[in-house]
């Protein structure tokens, strides 16, 4: 019989606009290539950016929240996995799985750490240290809470996968590491991109629902560009990104070179006309999908430490990572104009590709896992008596605010 696997998401994935749409298409090409019948579901209303899960053969549908039906609908559906998309999407139904099919393996796939980029927005806004005191906030501990009821979560970065042991102390059986999943830069490929002398300008691209990419751009827009400017005169900043509000827009400026492009319908083709990619990300968390995009057309990249977190392991940058505005400017302008550094940092950026994201490792990685954990999973969760105790706990509180609201609602 062919395994059933439920996807529950937090949005419907949207491949263009964001790292988090790219990532959720990686999951289920792995679920497809398991030969598991799909079904995703949300609460959210669809964009024109969503992908078209239909043609995929995959079910879609739309699910309320605080609704029995829920219940009526997965009683009906009986899934042998449930993937909550990020923590959000569990703290609503996780309950209502757990009680309906209690057999089914749960799966959280965390994107990122949002605890962590809070409690990082937080020190920023203070002008403070980041340290525990921000790190343990509110949104850490349901994000935690979460991580326990769960039977493992994914964990897009090694640096998350530290944070969690170190600082709170999460077992390691609980975790997985999956990073982006990506198919070889080949040689062939390679050599197909645009030279150095066919590219110009720099980019930077990111979804701007995303805080830290808004950020990103104000503090490009206020401090660093200026700085590049007065070095490269004729140079000019392409900044595309989904829903940009008017904040964003007014922020365009054709004499400074500082050009709001909007959202990109083909982020590879924008990528490789450009030569530099800039991404002095103030705050945040996860892997940034602008350095992978960057990476797998050949455009090198000047980063902040925050940028290239968890991005590189113990390979050299596809480019240059500083924090300071000077350095970070004069790095960019170096870049731009040195072919031989250049083409080298292009060369490293192909290399992090092909090393630390190899579709094919990682997913056989992944998918040993789930079926060890499908095997096991009555010893694995009596393991975990702290995920029983939330659970119990979440039970008796999530569970009746929530019918609670429904019978309000009536």
């Amino acid at each position: 019989m062919q395994k059933r696997l439920l996807i529950i998401g937090f949005v419907w994935p949207e491949p263009k606009s964001s790292a988090a749409g790219s990532r959720m298409m990686q999951l289920i090409a792995l679920f497809l290539s398991q030969h598991y019948k799909i079904t995703f579901v949300t609460a959210t209303s669809k964009t024109d950016n969503a992908y078209d899960l239909k043609s995929l053969g995959i079910n879609e549908v739309t699910i309320q929240l605080n609704s029995s039906s829920f219940d009526d609908f997965i009683s009906e559906l009986q899934p042998d996995i449930v993937l909550f998309d990020r923590f959000l999407a569990e703290e609503q139904f996780g309950w209502r799985v757990s009680e309906i099919c209690p057999k089914a393996l749960r799966i959280l796939d965390t994107e990122d750490l949002h605890g962590l980029r809070k409690g990082r927005a937080q020190a920023l806004k203070a002008q403070d240290t980041f340290d525990k005191t921000y790190l343990f906030n509110d949104t850490s501990k349901r994000e935690i809470a979460s991580i326990y009821r769960c039977d493992i979560s994914l964990i897009i970065s090694e640096a998350e996968m530290q944070i969690l042991k170190k600082d709170f102390k999460v077992d390691e059986s609980l975790l997985h590491y999956l990073p982006f999943m990506l198919n070889e830069v080949t040689l062939t490929a390679a050599k197909k991109l645009p030279l150095f002398e066919k590219r110009q300008h720099f980019i930077t691209i990111g979804n701007f629902l995303h805080e830290p990419n808004y950020k990103a751009v104000l503090y490009l827009k206020q401090t660093v560009w200026p700085l590049i400017k007065k070095q490269l005169p004729k140079a000019q900043l392409h900044i595309y990104g989904a829903y940009a509000s008017q904040k964003v827009n007014q922020l365009h400026n054709e004499n400074e070179g500082f050009l709001i492009q909007g959202f990109a319908d083909d982020v590879n083709q924008v990528m490789q006309m450009s030569k530099i990619c800039l991404a002095p990300l103030q705050f945040g968390a996860g892997l940034k999908g602008k350095l992978v995009d960057a990476m797998q057309n050949g455009t090198p990249c000047m980063m902040s430490t925050i940028a290239a977190e968890g991005m590189f392991g113990e390979l050299k940058p596809n480019g240059f990572i500083a924090d300071d505005p000077q350095e970070f400017a004069s790095k960019s302008v170096q870049l731009y104009q040195d072919e031989t550094l250049w083409v080298e940092k292009q060369q490293q950026g192909f290399k992090i590709i092909n090393k630390r994201f190899n579709k094919e490792l990682h997913e056989k990685a992944f998918v040993e896992v789930v079926e060890k954990l499908i095997q096991t999973l009555d010893t694995h969760r009596m393991n975990n008596f702290t995920g029983q105790m939330l659970q119990h706990q979440t039970m008796q509180s999530t569970k009746y605010m929530s019918k609670w609201i429904e019978a309000k609602n009536k």
